[in-house]
Formats: C-alpha cells, sequence, structure tokens
C-alpha cells in the first residue's frame, strides 16, 4: 500500500532529473512518485497549476522549479517573480488547504554576502540583485500560507551531470581554450544535487520538518579554487586531456549585469542534526560527478 504521493515540480532541471534517477534507489518506495517539467506542470500559471494538483492528489510536493537565470532576471522581473513567488505561494496554499507536506528549494542569493562565517537559517537576509530577491520573495509567500507543514532548503553551487552548471561550464572551456581567468573574491560551497536529492528523501522519509534548512557539501572555497579542483580531477579521469592556465581574478575585473554575494557559505548544522544521510565532503562529491561525465 502506498505511504502517499510525492511531487516532484521542475523534472527537467537539474535537481528535477537528479531525484527522478535516484528515486528506484531511495529509501521511500513505498510512496507513489511522480515529477513533472514545466510543460505539464506550471507554477507560474496559478489556476492551471493548482487544477494539475487537484487532480493529482499529491501528499508530499517536492519543489525543483524556479527561474534561476541570475543574470537575465535582473531585465526579467516580472517573469522571476512570477515563477519564484506567485509559483511558490500557489503551491505552499494549495498544499496548506489540502494537508500536503511542501519542501522547497532556495538559494544563497538571498544574503548579502557581508559575513565572514558561514550562514544560520535565521540570519537576516538582504539579496543584492532581483533573482535573490524573488526567492526570498517565494520563501516569505511559503511561510505565511504554511500551516507548519512546509520546508525551505537554502543551497548554493549546485551542479550535476546535468544541464548548464560550473563543472561542465569549466569543462568546456578547459578543452577549448588555451588559458582561463576566474573569480577568487567569490566564497561559497558547491553542491552535487545527488546529496541534495539524498537529503530530500531522508526528510520525508523522518516526516519530521517544518521551517528553514541549508544544506551543502561543506567546503568554503572561491570559484577560481573550484575551478583549479575540477581541472585536478577531469585530468585524473581522463576528461582533459592538457592543463591550461588559470588565472585569479576579481569581482570587478569580470563584471556581471546581477551582483553576487562575496561570501554565501551555508551553515548545514541543523540538516545534519536532525537527518541521516550519508555526508561526503564537496572534493568527493565532485569526484562522483566527474567519474559520471567520463
Amino acid at each position: 500500500m502506498s505511504a502517499g504521493h510525492i511531487l516532484v515540480t521542475g523534472a527537467s532541471g537539474q535537481l528535477g532529473q537528479t531525484l527522478v534517477r535516484l528515486w528506484e534507489r531511495s529509501p521511500i518506495p513505498q510512496y507513489q512518485f511522480s515529477a513533472l517539467p514545466r510543460t505539464q506542470l506550471d507554477i507560474g500559471k496559478p489556476d492551471l497549476a493548482a487544477a494539475v494538483l487537484s487532480e493529482l492528489q499529491p501528499t508530499v510536493i517536492v519543489n525543483a522549479a524556479a527561474y534561476t537565470q541570475v543574470d537575465k532576471a535582473e531585465t526579467d522581473r516580472d517573469a522571476v517573480f512570477q515563477v519564484n513567488e506567485t509559483g511558490t505561494a500557489t503551491l505552499a496554499r494549495w498544499a496548506a488547504h489540502s494537508g500536503a507536506k511542501l519542501l522547497h528549494i532556495s538559494t544563497d542569493f538571498v544574503f548579502n554576502g557581508a559575513k565572514s562565517s558561514p550562514y544560520v537559517p535565521d540570519d537576516q537576509t538582504e539579496p543584492l540583485g532581483v533573482y535573490g530577491a524573488s526567492k526570498l520573495a517565494g520563501e516569505k509567500a511559503l511561510l505565511a500560507a504554511s500551516n507548519n507543514n512546509a520546508a525551505i532548503i537554502r543551497t548554493s553551487w549546485l551542479y550535476s551531470r546535468y544541464g548548464n552548471n560550473f563543472v561542465k561550464t569549466m569543462l568546456r572551456l578547459m578543452a577549448e581554450s588555451d588559458a582561463l581567468s576566474v573569480v577568487e573574491d567569490q566564497i561559497g560551497s558547491p553542491t552535487s544535487t545527488d546529496s541534495l536529492a539524498r537529503l530530500i528523501f531522508a526528510m520525508i522519509q523522518k516526516r519530521d520538518y517544518q521551517g528553514i534548512y541549508h544544506w551543502t557539501d561543506g567546503g568554503s572555497i572561491s570559484w577560481f579554487e573550484f575551478a583549479q579542483q575540477i581541472q585536478g580531477q577531469a585530468l585524473q579521469a581522463g576528461i582533459l586531456s592538457k592543463a591550461i592556465p588559470i588565472t585569479p581574478i576579481t569581482t570587478s575585473e569580470y563584471p556581471t549585469p546581477a551582483k553576487r554575494p562575496a561570501y554565501s557559505v551555508l551553515d548545514r548544522s541543523r540538516a545534519l542534526e536532525e537527518f541521516e544521510c550519508l555526508v561526503l565532503d564537496w572534493e568527493q562529491k565532485l569526484a562522483e560527478v566527474i567519474a559520471e561525465l567520463t
């Protein structure tokens, strides 16, 4: 007999695809499992989304759907808020009304990066750009609508074998270029979608979760240091045939439309204390993904 019905939104994204791939080996096979891409469930269209939810009647919703194009968001404000705020509010209201549980994925971009020690869940938020502001608005909408039936997982520097991400971009550029320059004054923590997916499964298995959690693969590194590790592991794995020089540069030397937090390391201690899941450090998780790309 099914213990309930898990519905994943944003099934064509990095995390969505990872949840689908890992589902058969999850610790909660007693649940019915559905994963819908935007073409089947567009959370930015409230009436249509509510109709899909009412038809499927999930008991657990994992919201992996989001507008995540950070720089494009600066000139696409209405669209990004429609998904990240209105879409999240739609899910939260439906879940509260139906009694379903909701797990929502958020971001380190809700912080301004002014700290020099890891951010804990109740630290003051102050987004620097439109993307971060939209995700924070979604968090607030969820917390306002929820009936102690929802949780937020903030994560950072997400990467996987799927889609577009820093690891895959670096591997492509390292294969095509004679040299690279990478920012060294933005500090954060990489996160493999595999480890985030396993945390999500552990939370659903325990059932007892609410409020805000942080999750990464640990570490406190710069994009430059991350790029160095990517190149070293790719050379060892045979993905790259030769090393190229990687030069550290400052954020001011690589201007982007959206301002990024200079420091966004997240403290994951609450999640570690409350849920049982395998913890590997960020170098080991990177090695797993590199191996999948060979």
